[in-house]
């Protein structure tokens, strides 16, 4: 019952307790009282309860602070209405108090708090949004109230904590009372929050109004005050369920505003506001206030501080240096912002009077600090500002017009202590036109770390938080984006391991990813340094005075790869100059090496804390240095969506479509690697990426796992792999970080890469499988294809689908390779995959038989190889035969035109269409007329196409010539495609026509034959000392049995047996090589002839200078007189053959002799004549005749023509030249008659000149075309020199008669 006793004495006590004590003080008495009545033992508890709940009731006794020692200021607005604000306090548990500026309210409402007793059971918590504030506030309070800083009154700020037990009053920026909630989510140490500055709207401030909002029904001791300028109250008053708002004047004189725009507004439209104002026409904005100011002063006989509003500390310096070469008098110019020292901040704060100041500052100034000694405000009217856009994910430090509530708030910090001058560098219309009111922080920032406080904390859905002004869903869902990339939450949006680790780190949720991730990597040592760095203000300066100065000795801490390697530079450098400099000494140090040594100091003071922290999340430091990949892995694991690829231009390619420029003070500005991290993109004229480093794309995928978007290209079946492969994509944010990238698909796709395995395998063969079916369904489908190649039609073999059923049907879905199938085909019956023929076949073939589409056809002993192709387009389509090329100048061309029975209707038919139209109407219906063709006996040597026309004249008696046939319109596979092989047995030209074929393969058809290595071929041969010389000679070429005729071949000083492909042209060569080898078999007798020429043909042998030399005439005379002597009517095929043959002609050799030297006389004389003539008749109108009598010549002397034209042509030379003699005779007055004969002789020259050019081999093999030239010359004798006669008759007809044999003997 005693111990019942105890315990109720010890609750009823709790009240009086401290406040951070009562929750586990509760607590513990309920776990004692669950004890007691389990009957067990609490005495030792109860005891140290007891002095635990003691020590709290003496400390709460303690912080009993006397009311009389606390005074107010009744010069203070706020102090005369200290007995409604201390009412309000009392009775409400939330209070708005509104004041303006000057009013007292941040340092008088602490003290009427602690007068209300309200700082006995806990701190009064007094939030500042900026550290100077906070330290100056709290100097002041502590003055006011009498006691030592950092007793009854401190303050806290980041890394700096003037407080202890004692402290009633504690000033702290917001943020650190932010931190709080992490150890102490009820904030049970509080008894009072006065919430300051609220009207700044901050991300901190705003967040806190959201979080107390949700305390205040757990916590209902807990008071919140909130104050604020009179801007906007109502909204916290509604904010906190319509708490009582309590107005306070301020205590100001009145404020004079002067517009001084810098620009003409009439001229420059609001837009381009910002842009126009360049920071030139700003600084001397300034300058000229100034100077105006001073006149004011001048006027009232007094010297006024003024205080400058700019937008950064680079514009703090730039103005400073205008000001002092200004050289205003006695005036002392003074920077403030918040990264200022403690001794630069009390030159400001205690002034130590007798001059000018000239404070410039930025909108640190605006709110919480009062500047002492203030007349006159000068505002540029423009501040930097934080804006995120979601879109870009881009944090931008824009310069902004500010509000209308921003500019009042500056103009009040003028006017507290006498009348006050605010100038305005812009209109009074730009001032009517700009917003009432600054957009809250919390709307133009990223959220991310707010959103992962709040998940630490369970505060509940970000989007149902009671935030005074909510903000956008978009910002919400981009800080999830982030906390996402950086792992912290899974995809309910549900904080995780990684989330809570980086809930507990004070900096950005990126950096603290670095860090979380540089333990992994064991870089942490390294990444410590590195976050505290981005955690703070780069120490590196550079003055603009001094720019290159600054650039040189930055330079010798730079690293060309890594700007992060760089601060680490910084940082050893500073480190190892402090372990050995004085402190003024390291101070001098850093002045020299351009570095501020109060962020070096800040710089390691972060560096600290972060090292205390990651010590408490258990993360361990490297104890050796790490490799600039663990480094920077690290630091890509909190900067993903901050990397870049370099482009063309030199730019980057960003995360989602940005475009980015390196910052041209970064280390790796030059160099431009490929691919970096940033740890910073900045927007200002464009967007810049600070802080950057090499980085390799392959570092990406490991950390990115979570984030990458794979794509799958171009899935195909790998035979090699015998696997369905495709080729991986990897892209982050939009970069392709793994370009191509070969995996197996069958895992990623299971439906597609089974179908992609029946087809690509399967149906096209192209796996590697023991079974035999494949072979089998494959040697069915090819003989079923050649079915449908050879009758021209795709509807007999199954499509692919078919097949691909027949599989599909057979083969289990899960199998997609080689090894899966295989072993599943082991365990089934074998024909399981065998399919048969009538499945394959969609229609019968019937009339495809071998008589019809043959495999071969034969010529002489030869037999030609015929394949089919039925593809139209395709150089094979149609009928192919396949030639050796010994063998292309044999081929029948003739019997080529015939095709095979099969296709021979269809050709004809399509020949008949293409007659010109005339013809062709009166061979309707032509299926029938070409029936009626198809009917008759065919004679398929000739050509199909002079049969055909010989068909028309009997049938219809229609004359069909060469040029009525439209061969452009017939399609490619009505003509035989030869395709001519090597001895290789390998195509080396193949095509429609069998004479271009032969200029395209040229000797090479002749080169084939001796490749073989035959035992016929001899070459220096001189006398007749081989066996025989056969009329043919088979051998093997290509796989083809080849008949080839030996020849006998003339190489003027010997000969050669050799085998040719044509049987006339190796009668030919042969005749010459026999005529060769007579000659130096006698050679007596050619002696005697060359002698006895010389000495009857003395003069004509002067006139042959013009047509050759000496020899020429010699060698011409012996050949003729040889080829006239021995008639070879047979060629002597043994040597006893061509001995009896040369012994039996031998004896006329003399006598024929003296046939033709006469002959060869009057020739010459002749020519002369003609010669002389030709050269009397010069001039220009008988050009054109002269011309062609001048071809004639030429076309019948041609160099060696003595030897080789025939005597009895030779003999009708003489007429010939006295029929040129007689046409220049008749020139005179009959030049247009000439001219028209002419031109009926060069019809003949043409066609005759045409057909020359198609021969395939010597025109002496062709005895049908040797009469053209004849018949050409009798022609121009019958033409120009009627009277002399002809040796022939000549007519058109018989020409044209003529040329059909001779065409027809070529094809054959």
């Amino acid at each position: 019952m005693i111990v019942q006793d105890e315990l109720k004495q010890l609750e009823d006590s709790l009240n009086n307790c401290m406040g951070q004590s009562r929750f586990g003080f509760a607590r513990q008495i309920a776990t004692l009282k669950s004890r007691l009545k389990d009957k067990k033992s609490i005495d030792k508890s109860l005891v140290k309860l007891q002095g635990l709940i003691v020590d709290s009731l003496q400390l709460a006794s303690d912080r009993t602070f006397p009311a009389e020692k606390i005074t107010f200021d009744d010069s203070l607005p706020v102090s005369g209405k200290r007995d409604e604000i201390a009412k309000a306090i009392s009775e409400n548990q939330v209070v708005i108090v509104a004041g303006e500026t000057g009013s007292g309210k941040t340092t008088q409402i602490p003290k009427i708090c602690v007068q209300l007793g309200l700082a006995q059971f806990g701190t009064i918590a007094h939030t500042q949004p900026r550290r100077i504030a906070a330290r100056t506030v709290s100097q002041r309070i502590a003055e006011e109230m009498g006691v030592e800083l950092g007793n009854e009154v401190g303050y806290q700020i980041r890394f700096n904590d003037q407080s202890s037990e004692k402290t009633l009053v504690k000033l702290m920026t917001d943020g650190i009372l932010l931190a709080e909630t992490q150890r102490d989510r009820f904030l049970n140490k509080y008894q009072v929050i006065i919430i300051d500055e609220a009207h700044e709207r901050s991300l901190n401030i705003d967040f806190l109004m959201g979080y107390l909002k949700q305390l205040l029904p757990k916590r209902p001791d807990l008071k919140v005050i909130v104050t604020s300028a009179t801007i906007d109250v109502n909204r916290f008053s509604k904010h906190f369920n319509n708490a009582p708002v309590i107005e306070v004047s301020g205590r100001t004189f009145p404020v004079e505003v002067r517009y001084r725009p810098l620009i003409d507004l009439n001229e420059t439209s609001s837009e381009d506001k910002a842009d126009e104002l360049s920071e030139g026409d700003m600084i001397q904005g300034i300058v000229d206030a100034v100077e105006e100011l001073e006149i004011e002063d001048a006027k009232r006989g007094q010297i006024g501080d003024v205080l400058v509003f700019l937008s950064g500390e680079r514009e703090i310096r730039e103005s400073s240096l205008a000001l002092k070469k200004a050289n205003f008098k006695g005036a002392e110019i003074l920077p403030l912002y918040a990264r200022l020292s403690s001794g630069e901040q009390n030159k400001i704060f205690k002034p130590t009077g007798g001059s000018r100041r000239i404070i410039l500052a930025t909108n640190v100034a605006e709110t919480s600090l009062t500047v002492p000694g203030i007349r006159y405000v000068i505002d540029t009217g423009v501040a930097r500002v934080s804006r995120y856009s979601y879109r870009s994910k881009v944090q931008r430090l824009p310069i902004e017009s500010i509000s209308q509530a921003s500019a009042n708030q500056r103009k009040g910090r003028c006017g507290r202590i006498s009348e006050g001058v605010c100038v305005r560098l812009y209109s009074e219309e730009d001032f009517d036109s700009r917003p009432e009111f600054s957009d809250p922080e919390i709307q133009r920032t990223n959220l991310a770390a707010v959103i992962l406080q709040m998940l630490s904390l369970r505060l509940g859905d970000v989007e149902k938080f009671p935030f005074v002004d909510a903000p956008d869903s978009r910002f919400i869902k981009d800080g999830y984006n982030l906390l996402k990339e950086l792992g912290a939450v899974n995809s309910k949006n549900e904080i995780n391991s990684i989330g809570q680790s980086l809930s507990k780190l004070p900096v950005d949720p990126r950096i603290a990813r670095m860090l979380l991730e540089g333990d992994k990597k064991q870089s942490l040592k390294e990444l410590l340094i590195i976050a505290a760095a981005l955690s703070v203000q780069d120490p590196r300066e550079r003055p603009a005075e001094k720019k290159q100065q600054a650039d040189q000795k930055h330079a010798e801490f730079r690293d060309e790869e890594s700007d992060f390697i760089t601060l680490l530079n910084v940082w050893n450098a500073f480190e190892d100059a402090r372990q050995e400099l004085s402190g003024n000494q390291l101070k001098q140090y850093c002045k020299k090496n351009f570095l501020n040594y109060m962020r070096m100091r800040e710089w390691r003071d972060v560096h600290y804390q972060l090292r205390l922290q990651c010590k408490d999340l258990k993360l361990k430091e490297n104890s050796s240095g790490a490799s600039y990949e663990a480094v920077h892995k690290a630091i890509l694991a909190g900067f993903l969506s901050h990397v870049g690829q370099k482009t063309e231009d030199g730019d980057y390619n960003g995360a989602r479509n940005r475009k980015f420029m390196l910052f041209p003070g970064s280390g790796i500005f030059k160099k431009r690697p490929k691919w970096v991290v940033s740890a910073e993109l900045v927007e200002t004229s464009r967007l810049y990426a600070r802080t950057n480093a090499r980085i390799a794309p392959e570092w990406l995928e490991p950390l990115a796992s979570h984030l990458i978007k794979r794509k799958y290209l171009e899935p195909h079946w790998s035979t090699k792999r015998g696997q369905v492969m495709a080729y991986e994509q990897v892209a982050l944010f939009g970069l392709i970080i793994v370009p191509r990238r070969a995996v197996g698909y069958g895992k990623i796709d299971v439906q597609v890469s089974h179908e992609l395995f029946i087809r690509e395998a399967l149906v096209q063969a192209t796996i590697k499988t023991k079974g035999d079916f494949l072979k089998y369904n494959l040697d069915l489908i090819e003989e079923i294809s050649e079915l449908e190649d050879k009758s021209r039609r795709r509807d007999i073999v199954v499509d692919e689908e078919r097949l691909f059923q027949f599989y599909f049907e057979r083969v289990p879905n899960d199998i997609t390779d080689t090894a899966s199938f295989e072993t599943w085909r082991k365990e089934q019956a074998p024909d399981l995959l065998k399919t048969t023929k009538s499945y394959l076949m969609q229609h019968g073939a019937e009339n495809v038989t071998a008589a019809q589409f043959p495999d071969h056809f034969s010529h002489g002993a030869v037999i030609y190889p015929l394949s089919y192709r039925f593809e139209p387009g395709h150089f094979e389509d149609g009928v192919t035969v396949r030639v050796p090329a010994a063998m292309l100048k044999q081929l029948p061309v003739n019997r080529l035109q015939w095709l095979v029975p099969g296709m021979l209707r269809e050709k004809v038919i399509a020949l008949l269409k293409s007659l010109n139209k005339p013809i062709r109407k009166q061979l309707v219906p032509v299926p029938d007329f070409a029936e009626g063709f198809l009917s008759q006996p065919l004679n398929m040597e000739q050509s199909l196409q002079s049969e055909l026309s010989h068909y028309i004249y009997q049938s219809r008696r229609i004359k069909v010539t060469d040029d009525d046939w439209n061969s452009e319109q017939w399609d490619d596979h009505y003509l035989m495609n030869l395709q001519i092989v090597d001895a290789d047995n390998r195509v080396v030209a193949q095509g429609r026509d069998w004479r271009t074929l032969l200029d395209e393969v040229g000797d090479l058809a002749n080169v084939q034959v001796q490749s073989e290595g035959n035992d016929f071929e001899r070459k220096d041969i001189k006398q007749w000392d081989f066996s025989e010389l056969p009329k043919t000679y088979d051998l093997a070429q290509s796989g083809i049995q080849v008949t080839l005729y030996p020849a006998l071949v003339d190489e003027l000083s010997s000969v050669s047996l050799k085998l040719l492909q044509r049987e006339d042209e190796a009668v030919w060569q042969s005749q010459q090589g026999i005529y060769r080898l007579l000659q130096l078999d006698l050679a007596e007798q050619v002696s005697w002839i060359q002698k006895e020429t010389q000495k009857r043909l003395v003069q004509e042998m002067i006139y042959f200078g013009n047509i050759g030399n000496k020899a020429d005439l010699l060698t011409g005379v012996t050949q003729q007189v040889f080829r006239t002597c021995f008639k070879l009517d047979d060629i002597p095929r043994t040597q006893d053959q061509y001995n009896q043959f040369k012994e039996m002609h031998r004896g006329n050799i003399g006598q024929t002799f003296d046939e033709v030297i006469p002959v060869i006389k009057l020739i010459m004389q002749q020519y002369h004549q003609l010669m002389k003539k030709l050269k009397k008749s010069n001039q220009l109108a008988f050009a054109f005749a002269a011309s062609d009598i001048k071809h004639q010549i030429d076309q019948l002397m041609p160099k060696g023509f003595i030897g080789f034209i025939p005597l009895e042509w030779l003999k009708q030379y003489p007429r010939y030249f006295k029929a040129m003699n007689a046409r220049l005779d008749k020139l005179q007055g009959n030049l247009q008659k000439d001219k028209l004969l002419q031109l009926k002789v060069m019809a003949w020259q043409e066609q005759y000149e045409s057909l020359i050019n198609q021969l395939p081999t010597d025109l002496n093999c062709f005895p049908e075309v040797l009469p053209l030239n004849w018949m050409m010359q009798e022609y121009r004798v019958s033409l120009f020199a009627q009277e002399l006669g002809t040796s022939i008759p000549v007519s058109d007809k018989r020409w044209k008669a003529q040329m059909v044999l001779a065409k027809s003997s070529i094809e054959q």
